[in-house]
């Protein structure tokens, strides 16, 4: 077991992964960090309570430790762009998503230090989704890798206006069998969150990198406001009476895509 994930096996074809609420920050990083940097605002708070409706349907968890400050998870090792023409977060963030600097010297990472906290945080994570989605399609035939994500819904520097409550996404419907998507909407009618497919965030790279429905893969991404469950502003408290609304939505979007699983 890497100390870079927190990792709970069970006997279903799901696996969550959850890839941006890591909390931890190396002590030789934490002392560099700004104020701002430090609330690490652009964690995907409390997702592990939000899916814990996830144990009802025997799924796998794997969720990281260190903070997507350190690394992003959900971006390609060599850094390239993953929505061309849009700003970038990167794989190193040296700036919130509000523009504000993390650490007290914005600077390029050496190579050392960038191939250091790929072996060391990146690498991990990833070698155990790899392994994790081959044994859970050795086991069943195949797998739904559900990737929970959440963000502020509002960040002038990342996107115009208001984002939708829930942005569901399957790399443009390469991700998942077109029957999964359609299960997934399907759930949403009369849903009382705003809701949209493929749009702003189609999906990060575990979606693009991993999703293989030819090999019984599939994957989606959902990315989903803070203000539909938390608090936005620090210190970003779980809020149980939003929650109360939006996890059944969620619950039944990710039942609602197992029980599709199971005639692809």
């Amino acid at each position: 077991m890497s100390d870079a994930y927190f990792f709970e096996s069970n006997d279903s074809p799901l696996l969550i992964s959850i890839p941006h609420m890591g909390l931890d920050v190396p002590p030789d990083l934490l002392a560099k960090m700004t104020p701002v940097g430090l609330e690490l605002a652009d964690t995907d708070w409390h997702l592990d309570q939000f899916y814990d409706f996830g144990r009802s349907l025997n799924a796998n968890f794997l969720m990281a430790r260190y903070s997507r400050y350190v690394v992003d998870l959900n971006r390609p090792p060599n850094d390239e762009t993953l929505y061309p023409g849009q700003t970038k977060t990167g794989l190193f963030p040296q700036l919130t998503f509000r523009g504000e600097n993390i650490y007290d010297t914005v600077k390029e990472l050496d190579d050392t230090e960038r191939t250091d906290r790929l072996i060391r945080y990146w690498q991990p994570y990833h070698d155990k989704l790899a392994a994790e989605i081959e044994r859970i399609r050795a086991r069943h035939g195949k797998v739904l890798v559900w990737e929970a994500h959440s963000i502020s819904s509002v960040l002038p520097r990342l996107f115009p206006g208001r984002l939708s409550d829930l942005n569901i996404g399957t790399n443009g419907g390469l991700s998942a069998a077109p029957e999964i998507l359609q299960a997934i909407e399907t759930s949403l009618t009369d849903c009382p969150l705003t809701w949209v497919v493929n749009d702003r965030f189609k999906g990060g790279y575990i979606t693009r990198q991993y999703g293989d429905p030819a090999r019984g893969i599939h994957t989606v991404q959902l990315e989903m406001c803070h203000s539909t469950y938390m608090n936005e502003d620090h210190p970003f408290d779980y809020r149980a009476d939003l929650a109360s609304q939006s996890k059944p939505v969620v619950q039944g979007m990710v039942t609602a895509a197992l029980n599709a699983l199971e005639k692809c």
